[in-house]
Formats: C-alpha cells, structure tokens, sequence
C-alpha cells in the first residue's frame, strides 16, 4: 500500500476510521524530487507540507556571504515544509532540496484546511505536529547559544540516527553551525578519545 507509513505516522496522534484514511490520501499528492532538485526555493511561498517517503530533504538558508545554514533534514517518515510562508502564505526564506532522489507526498494548505472541516481530528494532527516543530525550534536555538559543538553533534545523531553516516559531512557541519574543517577535526578529536 502506498500510503502505510504516511497512515502510519498520522497513527502515533490520531485514529482515523478506514474510509477516514480513504478520504485523506485522495488529497495527497505523489512527487519525486531528483537529487539536488528543489521542492521549494526562498522566495516563494509554501503551498505544500510533503511527507517524505523515500529519501532525504535539507531545509536551509543561505545568508548575504553566500554560506547555507541547514535547519533541518527529512528523511522517510518525516514532515517538512516552511512553516513560516505555508502558515502566512507570504513569500519564505528556506530552501527544500532533495540530498538524494526523493519521493514525497504533498498536502497542499487548501485541502488541508477542507480536512480540518470534514474530519476535525487532523487539527489535532497538525497541532502536534506544529507543537513539536516549536519545541524542536526553540532547544535548537537555545542549543546553538549553550552547547559546544560537540554536544551539537551528539543531538544530532539523537535526533536523526539514520543520517549519521548517510549525509555528507558538510551538511552536518552546517547543521551544528560550524565549519566543515571544524567538523573533521572535531570528529577526529572524538575517535581518539574513545
């Protein structure tokens, strides 16, 4: 079935009846993104959440020097989407590429908000999804004024243990904020420590 883990993940929040789950997956839409394609660009605004259901999204910014700044990754069974444009519907600032060939599913904002009127417990869903999206935000920031970069890096491999050894380190420095050369020599340090 084509939709089991996107029903699967809306299951760890709410219980959606058979013909519930008929109804939602009639609204999604199926993309596949080729590696270093984009699914949303700065600029533009939102219109979508996506559901990865196949390989890997980064979304980041680029800031005045031309340096990306990844705020997240979405490997499969993860949510991604700007949060700021798709909830303002103004013009965002992240930057969705696919890191490999990706497969998504897309829920556009429109029928979104027709779910919400015809089976009220999705804004239950998206609430929680939100809610965790806050959270993850804030520790984020609160981690990147408090923590060394080396306790970054431990709560990056909590947070996304299947992309430790999988994304590219350069993508793992700019999460955790530092330089690639920082990273290598930090990692080395790591291993000599063990």
């Amino acid at each position: 079935m084509p939709f089991k883990l996107i029903l699967d993940n809306l299951s760890k929040h709410i219980h959606l009846t058979a013909g519930e789950q008929e109804i939602f997956c009639t609204y999604l839409q199926a993309k596949k993104i080729k590696r270093k394609q984009f699914l949303l660009t700065d600029g533009d605004i939102c219109k979508h959440s996506a559901f990865v259901t196949a390989g890997c999204l980064r979304g980041y910014t680029v800031d005045k020097g031309g340096i990306d700044h990844v705020l997240s990754f979405a490997p499969p069974d993860w949510w991604i989407a700007d949060m700021y444009s798709l909830l303002s519907q103004k013009p965002g600032i992240l930057n969705i590429e696919a890191l490999e060939d990706t497969e998504v599913l897309l829920l556009s904002k429109v029928n979104q908000e027709i779910l919400y009127q015809q089976i009220p417990k999705f804004e239950r869903f998206f609430r929680i999804l939100t809610e965790n999206s806050l959270v993850a935000s804030q520790q984020r920031l609160i981690d990147g004024l408090s923590l060394t970069a080396e306790e970054r890096y431990h709560n990056f491999c909590k947070r996304y243990p299947t992309l430790i050894d999988h994304l590219p380190q350069k993508q793992i420095a700019s999460y955790i904020g530092v330089t690639p050369e920082f990273f290598s020599r930090m990692r080395s340090e790591m291993v000599r420590k063990k």
